[in-house]
């Protein structure tokens, strides 16, 4: 009965997913079938209709990003390495700024604890923050609901705000260019998700999405491929991260995300302000188009920055190299912030919500 219950649960998800995706899409909106899709089924969630994704299926759509953003890497890339040594530069200066000065605008105006502090603005790898929490370390559920408050507003702002400052040449897109020969995506497929998995269960944070890039990268670096993944699946693979993220949505004890909202809204509005600044001065520097950067610089979830970029037509190497800095560099810097807590005296002052924590 209950796996019934959750494969009905699953279909009427995808189904909603879809057409929100399609609606969203149809009507030009920027990243259309991401926000769609999470939308829709954010809203099927409040109506009070189970959804959920399985997780094969989003393992699956985090893969194919990767691959889709792999694929943007041949020998071209080469010449463009002197110029995203400024810009990764740039964004580990930016992921230090924001993690610092939104743990102490937490910390300090809002009266959290230190390490919740620290694992709330995380400005990416949003499932490595909550794992770290749910072991201990800060208040698990503000942890959530900050992250997934950061997540939501940067996804519904970030793609109009990147296409208006700087919109690629459509022969940019990734959709221009010819598809990769199915059997060849199916064997990167066939690796990618058990590798992808494997990794995932041992610590690695956006463990799916980084395997894609890699693999894909060494075959397309090593002419070993050509072509881009298929429209039509990089479109799945949107949909059911848009499904992914609307899922999460409805894991939030509304309560609780009411006493945080202050505290979610101004730290997010800080965060994307600062990952402006940073991307103008590296956009001086380097002549990149403007989007391109924030999408590089925009403190969001790794999966769903990257599949904006993607979806928005910017060089796929270029966001693929900078989301697989992202990884790293915060999977330092966090424990690194953390550390500071022991010889922080705690905040008093501050609520500790308790809500429902999801995975």
């Amino acid at each position: 009965m209950q796996v019934s219950q959750d494969l009905k649960a699953a279909g009427l998800t995808g189904l909603a997913a879809l057409g929100g995706a399609a609606l969203a899409a149809l009507l030009g909106i920027p990243a259309g079938a991401l926000v769609g899709a999470m939308l829709a089924v954010a809203l099927m969630a409040a109506l009070g209709q189970s959804v959920a994704v399985p997780l094969v299926a989003r393992d699956l759509a985090f893969l194919v990003i990767g691959i889709s953003l792999g694929a943007g890497i041949d020998s071209s890339v080469v010449p463009h390495l002197p110029g995203w040594s400024v810009s990764l530069i740039g964004l580990a200066v930016a992921l230090v700024a924001t993690l610092a000065a939104s743990s102490l605008l937490l910390s300090r105006a809002f009266g959290l604890e230190w390490q919740t502090a620290v694992l709330a603005s995380s400005p990416g790898t949003m499932s490595n923050a909550v794992a770290i929490a749910i072991e201990g370390k800060g208040d698990a559920s503000a942890v959530m609901i900050l992250q997934l408050m950061r997540l939501i507003i940067l996804v519904t702002l970030v793609p109009p705000l990147a296409a208006v400052l700087g919109a690629p040449d459509s022969g940019a897109a990734t959709g221009a260019r010819l598809p990769m020969p199915l059997p060849a995506l199916a064997v990167l497929l066939a690796i990618g998700l058990p590798l992808g998995r494997f990794a995932g269960r041992h610590g690695i944070s956006a463990a799916c999405l980084l395997t894609g890039i890699l693999l894909s990268g060494i075959a397309h670096g090593a002419d070993l491929l050509h072509g881009a993944a298929p429209a039509w699946m990089i479109f799945l693979g949107f949909t059911t991260t848009g499904a992914v993220l609307g899922t999460r949505i409805s894991k939030v004890d509304l309560r609780s995300a009411a006493r945080l909202a202050g505290a979610g809204i101004v730290v997010v509005g800080m965060a994307l302000g600062m990952a402006v600044v940073f991307a103008l001065i590296t956009q001086a520097l380097t002549g990149f188009p403007l989007g391109q950067i924030l999408i590089a610089y925009a403190p969001g979830g790794v999966e769903a920055m990257a599949a904006i970029g993607l979806a928005l037509g910017y060089d796929p190497a270029f966001v693929a190299a900078h989301h697989f800095a992202r990884i790293l560099i915060l999977l330092v810097l966090v424990p690194v912030f953390l550390s500071l807590g022991a010889t922080r005296p705690p905040c008093s002052g501050g609520d500790d919500p308790r809500g429902g924590v999801g995975g």
